[in-house]
């Protein structure tokens, strides 16, 4: 009777710990050995007897440990801790680390890879934000509001258009136990335009329920549901939530192997979990449907990174020659033909201050790129950004990288203390001194472009986009004074865009009139405005020349 008991017991406990913590029953993870080491433990106390003497009142053991249970025991324990520390410890196997990341090419110049863009296209809404603004427009939904919570923020290209979309998450026990067919839709908040927000409950007609999600109870549990269809024996991983070009809400899980004895994780496949139904499909990497963003785990590829340029030459290099490190964590940063990727700097070990260069990770392939050459860290351009502010007290953003006019930029936003986005900031990463912030995006273009050419193009000359010299008549002009500052918009004959200069550029352009002849020279953009780089009247010159 104590035997069935006993066995019992060990079962229904055992079912406990599996179906909790879901371990990945495969060599080179861990989870289920330890599992099993402490249900073994648990099975050898219930199998000792032991009896007590009435006389002395002294607890004696009558029984021996199960032999069969102590054997299992040792080796589950060198399973645990001898297997890892032999297969898998950095300095016997620094090599296979340092190649884990796969070829690293070299890139001639960043900005072939990342594409130019137009100002209303650029980032200005980080997650921090996204989170704020979501929160608030939750708020306006008192009975919505008080049943469910924002989820994680996952930003990715929707329909061409950048958004962070985060799930609509049950807020406690008895609110899932009480809506156990879903959560009511998700937030998008458009990355480029923070008055874009919006509460998403119905797609085509249908309503939205969210019934899997993290932090669900039972079988609603998003982890749990893959796990118990099929996946219990490969590694599960990033659980992101995305949305379809439709709209339709679902869950990206990355499935992820060993590579190195127990350590090493390599993104191997995904897992699209229709976040409503349930229903899942498995594709390798390269057949992942292409709406998805994002395949490779941020944690894995930056492990990878810091060991690629930790051990270059081996674990042995107390030197640190050729060592780098990542800056400031990875970023993730659309390139060209919408692709995304991982955007980090690297810096020497030990200099914090500069880097040496910059990678680009593609986040479905783990293609990686390496630009070597020197520049501004994250950090670097956030203090200088935060420096040209300094008497506001703004705290700038995390830098995202663009090109602009072909000359790679840090773009950030300057922020207040409640989070709120009250200046913007563009910082050359090839030199942190140049600067240019603003109260909208085009007073930083212009401040920026300002900067950058009194720096007598320092950063360096054959960055700069080919300028464009255009000598015309003005068939309209007229000025708008934004934040205390006068700015000149005017069209030309037989040219399609506006253009807008300040004084600052040139002193004529207050007193230039429809009609007068002008030159003037801009970097050809993607913008429907133009700013100038230089301004010259011709009429006014022709006037002074004949007095």
């Amino acid at each position: 009777m104590k035997n069935i008991f006993s066995i019992a017991f060990l079962f229904l406990f055992g079912f406990l710990l599996f179906y909790i913590n879901l371990p990945v029953l495969h060599y080179g993870f861990t989870g289920f050995a330890v599992i099993f080491l402490l249900l073994v433990i648990l099975g050898i106390l219930l199998s000792i007897g032991f009896s007590v003497s009435q006389q002395t009142k002294q607890v004696k053991i009558v029984s021996k440990p199960n032999k069969f249970l102590s054997i299992l025991a040792g080796i589950l324990l060198v399973y645990c801790i001898v297997l890892p520390f032999v297969t898998s410890l950095k300095m016997f196997r620094s090599d296979s680390y340092q190649e884990l990341i796969g070829e690293v090419k070299n890139g001639q110049k960043i900005t072939n890879h990342i594409a130019p863009i137009s100002i209303d296209k650029i980032r200005v809404v980080d997650e921090e934000l996204a989170h704020l603004l979501g929160e608030k427009v939750l708020g306006s939904q008192p009975a919505l509001g008080s049943q469910v919570e924002l989820g994680d923020f996952c930003i990715q290209k929707v329909n061409n258009n950048l958004y962070w979309v985060a799930p609509l998450l049950h807020s406690g026990f008895f609110k899932w136990f009480n809506n156990q067919e879903g959560t009511a839709g998700y937030v998008m908040v458009s990355a480029t335009n923070e008055r874009d927000v919006k509460l998403v409950q119905n797609v085509g007609g249908a309503a939205i329920k969210i019934k899997y999600q993290p932090g669900a109870y039972f079988q609603s549990d998003i982890h749990r549901q893959v796990y118990f269809n099929g996946n219990a024996t490969v590694g599960l991983a990033d659980f992101s939530f995305e949305i379809d070009d439709a709209g339709k809400p679902f869950w990206i899980v990355t499935k992820y192997a060993k590579k190195i004895g127990f350590a090493g994780n390599e993104a191997i496949g995904t897992i699209v979990v229709d976040a409503q139904s349930g229903t899942m499909k498995e594709y390798a990497i390269a057949a992942t449907p292409k709406w998805v963003d994002r395949i490779q785990p941020l944690e894995f590829i930056e492990d990878q990174l810091n060991d690629w340029g930790e051990y270059v030459h081996g674990y042995w290099n107390f030197s640190n020659a050729d060592k780098l490190q990542i800056t400031e964590g990875l970023t993730l940063v659309y390139g060209k033909n919408d692709k995304s990727y991982w955007y980090t700097g690297l810096t020497s070990v030990g200099k914090d201050e500069s880097a040496v260069g910059f990678v680009l990770v593609d986040t479905r392939t783990k293609e990686t790129t390496f630009y070597k050459q020197g520049g501004a860290t994250e950090f670097a351009a956030q203090s200088s950004a935060q420096g040209k502010v300094q008497e506001k007290g703004y705290k700038a953003s995390l830098p995202i990288p663009y090109n602009i006019n072909n000359i790679p930029t840090y773009v950030m936003t300057l922020k207040d203390d409640g989070g709120l986005v009250k200046m913007f900031a563009m910082v050359a990463i090839s030199d942190y001194t140049i600067v240019g912030v603003g109260n909208t995006m085009r007073e930083t273009l212009t401040s920026f472009k300002n900067v950058y050419n009194m720096s007598d193009n320092k950063i360096n000359p054959n960055s700069v986009s080919n300028k464009k010299i255009l000598k015309s008549v003005v068939t309209r002009i007229q000025n708008d004074v934004k934040n205390g500052n006068s700015f000149y918009y005017f069209k030309v004959k037989d040219y399609p865009n506006i253009f807008v200069g300040s004084s600052q550029i040139s002193n004529q352009l207050p007193v230039t009139m429809v009609g007068d002849s002008i030159q003037i020279s801009f970097d050809l953009d993607l913008e429907e405005v133009i700013d100038v780089s230089s301004f010259e009247n011709i009429n006014l010159k022709s006037s002074m020349k004949s007095k």
